[in-house]
């Protein structure tokens, strides 16, 4: 499964295909792609040059994290190549298979120095230049352009209205014309909607977060190209019975898709399950806004120029706000599990989804002939055992043979 284009057979497994469970399925990738899915009994497995038996285990989409500022002592403001394959090493250890490096509102020099190493590796993940983690697919900004009311962990001393298009001169985006761009932004701002509009026109996937906003102005951004909204019911104004904002229009508009962050911290498990019954797991997707304390257990840590403790596995500021989060969709997964979720809504949730928001979903995000051999196997205990980056193996408990 790695050099050069080989064919492997994963035999056995329970796969979350789009629809259903197959309880016994056979899987051929070739050439980094899922040639075949069939049933294990029907013995019309073609050869390969390799064979793994997952008996007893579960394969998924490989998750994708749309919201992510580091992990494992990484911070994507701060990160080199080096630092952010790092992160995609970590992350191959807990399912994820693609991920978006997320920057916090910063002066423009410190942008360009990210957006440029955000470049550079994915140009060598393009080359196989470093071995294989989660893919770096573009890149989200949260910000600048949100509301200094709602700036939840954020520096509000970045944050920016809109005028015209000159002020996306400061928001360059990686060479690859295949990166993705996101970004988060309140549409109150001045000039938001116009904004929304401009962001739309040159490509950019818009998610409104961050924001206060009413619904005539949310219909307003909605109408301008904003079909998403960031970290839902965080960082936003709260749901009130005279006055409806961003919740109650996320909540009311089936045309609308929301990620959340599911540590139970966030959002307490009982709004999870609301939102679970609400908008359904076709219109939920799994973030792990994580920051670079994830995967490095409780602690102090010097982030974002700040000090952030993490205790307990919540986050939290010298405000004693919640700074994002030290988890992975892993977790995220466990959490959504233990709520009712089904299997193939959590396929949904953390890979089908995301992969529909970045447009990238006929190219990857279910398990489906045709598509990238991006793959995570986890056993009954959630715990990952298996992950397969375009056909290649990132990450393998010593146990597989």
């Amino acid at each position: 499964m790695t050099g050069s284009p080989t064919s492997t057979l994963l035999r056995n497994v329970r796969a979350v295909l789009p629809e259903r469970v197959s309880e016994k399925t056979d899987l051929l990738i070739q050439d980094g792609l899922i040639r075949h899915v069939f049933d294990s009994h029907a013995n019309n497995f073609s050869p390969a040059d390799s064979t793994l038996d997952l008996e007893g285990l579960t394969l998924y989409p490989g998750f994708i994290d749309v919201h992510i500022h580091g992990a494992v002592g990484v911070d994507t403001m701060e990160a080199d190549a080096q630092d952010l394959d790092r992160v995609s090493q970590f992350l191959a250890t807990r399912g994820v298979t693609g991920w978006l490096p997320t920057l916090v509102p910063a002066p423009p020099a410190d942008y360009k120095r990210a957006i440029g190493v955000i470049a550079e590796a994915m140009k060598e993940q393009a080359g196989c230049l470093r071995s294989q983690g989660a893919r770096i697919l573009g890149v989200h900004y949260e910000g600048p352009f949100v509301n200094s009311a709602q700036c939840g962990a954020l520096r509000g001393k970045h944050f920016k209205t809109y005028s015209g298009p000159g002020d996306l001169e400061d928001l360059p985006l990686p060479i690859s014309r295949d990166a993705a761009r996101m970004i988060t932004l309140a549409p109150e701002v001045a000039g938001g909607v116009e904004l929304v509009r401009e962001l739309k026109r040159r490509g950019w996937i818009v998610s409104i977060g961050h924001t206060r906003a009413g619904f005539e102005l949310l219909d307003q951004a909605f109408g301008a190209g904003a079909r998403h909204m960031t970290h839902f019911m965080n960082a936003m104004a709260p749901l009130h019975h005279r006055s409806p904002g961003p919740v109650a229009w996320g909540l009311s508009r089936d045309d609308v898709t929301c990620d959340v962050i599911a540590d139970g911290i966030h959002l307490d498990p009982y709004m999870l399950q609301l939102l679970l019954k609400l908008k359904g797991a076709d219109r939920l997707t799994l973030i792990s806004d994580a920051i670079a304390a994830a995967g490095q257990g409780d602690g102090v840590y010097r982030i974002w120029g700040e000090t952030i403790t993490v205790k307990d596995g919540r986050t939290s500021n010298a405000q004693g706000s919640i700074a994002g989060s030290a988890i992975t969709i892993q977790d995220a997964v466990r959490v959504m599990q233990s709520l009712g979720a089904s299997e193939v809504g959590l396929a949904l949730m953390a890979s089908t989804n995301p992969a529909r928001l970045l447009g990238i979903d006929g190219d990857c995000g279910s398990i489906e002939q045709g598509k990238r051999a991006d793959l995570v196997a986890l056993d009954q205990e959630g715990n990952v055992r298996l992950t397969i980056v375009g056909g290649r193996l990132a990450f393998r408990v010593d146990d597989i043979p």
